[in-house]
């Protein structure tokens, strides 16, 4: 007979600052590590934010990206799941299953939910960062209405419930069952192959056999994936090289490891060298890389030829069907966050196909998606999906690119190169000042707000060089949303030219070091669409720059990152 498992429940203080965002909760690991009951509080109150009724016998789904301290978040969860009522756990092999697994797993095991274990781009290790987000029944990250319930929980805590006795095995493969003491039930663990549900998908999404001849048949095209150290690598492995048949020398930086190598896993061409290196003599014909949870990606066609976010989802939009999934489903709208170029926009309007313009968090397009009225998405911060499932999908951006070039035969620099020509090029970058003095930060955009929204503001005619920008429309961004109604307001500031040309301003996470202020460029050209991006948007930054007087006001000389 096996051992009956007691369930204990433990006193405990709240803290005041476990306010989940649209990521999760995400702190530094010493947080976690050192305060007291830290993870179990947060885990108590994500079990206390789900009605008992729901979550008594309920399946839910854990995965994380490998990071230090996984492992153990992952036993503390398994503990307390098991005394919260929680009837089956599946728990991805060692621990690791990307995002988009995960959202694929919650839909297909109808599950009320899942947590993912990621800080996404965020540098792991000891020193690193550690998350926790909780996903909804219908895979996506949870809205603010459970995230709020979330933190309130957390505020007022007093106990949370666990079964410290209870140990399970991530290593092996298979059910693990365990009686509990007063429980009718025993509680399941299964231990799956993070891969092969995520896989099986693809399958029915991209047509393989096309993919494998563009991968390893006569003449095929070389390619180059980094993983980073994160999640994505047994992925990347199994699909693209065991699968479709790329050498396994294509695949870089595939095995996760709990620091990342000692890099940050974030899929640009700051921080994902090796790919970049690699890519410039001319041998592959096409790149990506992925970040720590696998559900961003950056593209790169041959000697490193950049595509940006905002011009990859446009250009999977023009060619949408290259994808066998969108022939059958149809294609029932477009999206794209505020900030991310208007791109996409211009596909929109010629293929008269509905688009959406949305705040910064994928909750958003996962609500139009439920509704049955959007299709294809994209952010300017490396995410791309579509309604195959309700995360980004790093992969499946990867799968989608690689569809559109083994039907339109072209390399990536040609093809974009040629919607270039036939939408004109959205110019795009962003500027990042990083731990800026928050007070200042938050006095300049206020200032900013009074300047933009005055009504002398708008035609006003900016003059650099030889270019004049007039303003058109100027706000504070606020999406109402077209399902629900919800209001979202203060998105971020927004000044719009008649050229169609556009500059946002965003004040991004703030942090113990202080705020980011992001400043985003997209500047429009119908006939100039081979130049310099930096130099065709040099005229708007001296603009944005002038307007919000950034510089003075925070006493910066320049951003901290431009991507």
């Amino acid at each position: 007979l096996s051992k009956l498992q007691r369930v204990l429940t433990v006193p405990t203080a709240p803290y005041p600052d476990q306010r989940p965002s649209t990521n999760g909760l995400r702190k530094k690991v010493y947080v976690f590590q050192s305060r007291r009951n830290y993870l179990h509080n947060f885990i108590q109150s994500v079990f206390s934010s789900i009605d008992l009724r729901d979550r008594q016998g309920s399946t839910m789904v854990v995965g994380g990206d490998g990071r230090f301290f996984n492992r153990t978040a992952t036993q503390v969860i398994v503990q307390m799941a098991a005394a919260n009522g929680v009837g089956r756990l599946i728990i991805g092999h060692h621990g690791i299953m990307s995002t988009p697994a995960v959202s694929c797993m919650i839909r297909k095991c109808k599950a009320i939910g899942g947590i993912v274990l990621t800080a996404s781009h965020n540098p792991g290790g000891p020193d690193g960062d550690f998350g926790i987000k909780f996903n909804t029944a219908n895979g996506g990250p949870a809205n603010e209405a459970v995230t709020n319930k979330i933190f309130q929980i957390s505020r007022t805590i007093e106990e949370f419930a666990t079964c410290p006795g209870l140990q399970v095995d991530l290593t092996t493969m298979g059910k693990q069952t365990f009686d509990l003491e007063n429980k009718f039930k025993p509680f399941t663990v299964e231990i799956v192959d993070s891969v092969e549900s995520y896989a099986n998908m693809l399958r029915n999404i991209f047509d393989f056999a096309a993919l494998k001849e563009l991968l390893s048949g006569k003449n095929h095209f070389k390619i180059r994936l980094d993983a980073l150290h994160g999640a994505v690598g047994p992925y990347v492995r199994r699909i693209l090289c065991v699968e479709l048949g790329c050498p396994a020398s294509s695949a870089i930086n595939c095995v996760p490891k709990e620091d990342f190598g000692g890099q940050h896993p974030d899929p640009n061409p700051i921080y994902a060298t090796d790919l970049v290196d690699s890519m410039r003599d001319g041998q592959y014909d096409f790149g990506a890389a992925f970040d720590a949870d696998g559900d961003q990606n950056m593209i790169l066609g041959k000697h490193g030829f950049f595509v940006t976010p905002s011009d990859s989802v446009a250009v999977i939009a023009d060619n949408i069907f290259c994808i066998p999934y969108f022939q059958h489903a149809g294609v029932r709208g477009f999206a794209r966050t505020m900030p991310t170029s208007a791109a996409l926009d211009r596909v929109a309007k010629a293929t008269k196909i509905e688009l959406y313009e949305t705040p910064t968090a994928w909750k958003f397009f996962g609500n139009l998606m439920d509704a049955g009225m959007l299709s294809l998405c994209g952010e300017e911060s490396f995410g791309t999906g579509g309604d195959h499932i309700r995360e980004k999908d790093g992969l499946w951006a990867v799968l989608a690119w690689l569809s559109i070039l083994a039907t339109r035969k072209k390399s990536v620099e040609d093809l974009v190169k040629d919607h270039w020509l036939k939408y004109g090029r959205n110019y795009f970058t962003r500027y990042d000042y990083e731990n800026v003095d928050i007070d200042a930060a938050c006095e300049m955009m206020e200032d900013l707000e009074i300047t933009i929204t005055d009504k002398t503001f708008v035609r006003q005619r900016f003059a650099v060089e030889d270019k004049i920008y007039q303003v058109e429309k100027a706000d504070s961004f606020e999406y109402a949303d077209p399902v629900d109604g919800t209001i979202s307001r203060n998105q971020g500031l927004r000044i719009i030219f008649s050229d169609g040309s556009r500059i946002i301003y965003r004040l991004s996470g703030t942090s113990f070091d202080g705020a980011t202020v992001q400043i985003y460029l997209d500047s429009y050209e119908k006939e100039h669409v081979f130049g310099d991006a930096q130099v065709m948007l040099a005229p708007l930054a001296t603009i944005a720059l002038k307007i919000s007087q950034l510089h003075h006001r925070t006493g910066r000389t320049g951003p901290s990152v431009i991507i």
